[in-house]
């Protein structure tokens, strides 16, 4: 059974830096897009980065320059080295994949559990 785990998230302050990871389980075929996805109490999820198979990353603007996203395909994992954190980025972190898992015929997207990240002064 394919799924996505996550880990890294917790309590920082201010100015400091935090690294979320996740990992995909299970038997798959294919891995497409990876991304990270947050959602802060009463607001929308949001797309905070995501990365194409080749690498290449895409960052929301209220992130760019102080998140990096990356992605391991031999490992099947995917992380998010967030620096320079506020208060603001406070949130629940998701990850997010499209996985062809080994015995299924199309792409599913798959979530993680939710990792809180709190940033406090």
């Amino acid at each position: 059974q394919v799924q996505l785990v996550e880990s890294g998230g917790g309590l920082v302050q201010t100015g400091g830096s935090r690294r979320l990871s996740c990992e995909v389980t299970g038997s798959i075929s294919g891995l497409r897009i990876m991304a990270w996805y947050r959602q802060a109490p009463e607001k929308q999820r949001e797309l905070v980065a995501s990365i194409t198979p080749d690498g290449r990353p895409n960052y929301a603007a209220s992130v760019k320059g102080r998140f990096i996203i990356s992605r391991d395909n031999a490992w099947k994992r995917v992380s998010l080295q967030m620096n320079n954190l506020e208060a603001q980025d406070s949130a629940t972190y998701y990850c997010n994949a499209d996985v062809l898992a080994s015995d299924a015929a199309n792409y599913i997207e798959y979530w993680g559990q939710g990792s809180q990240v709190t940033v406090s002064s």
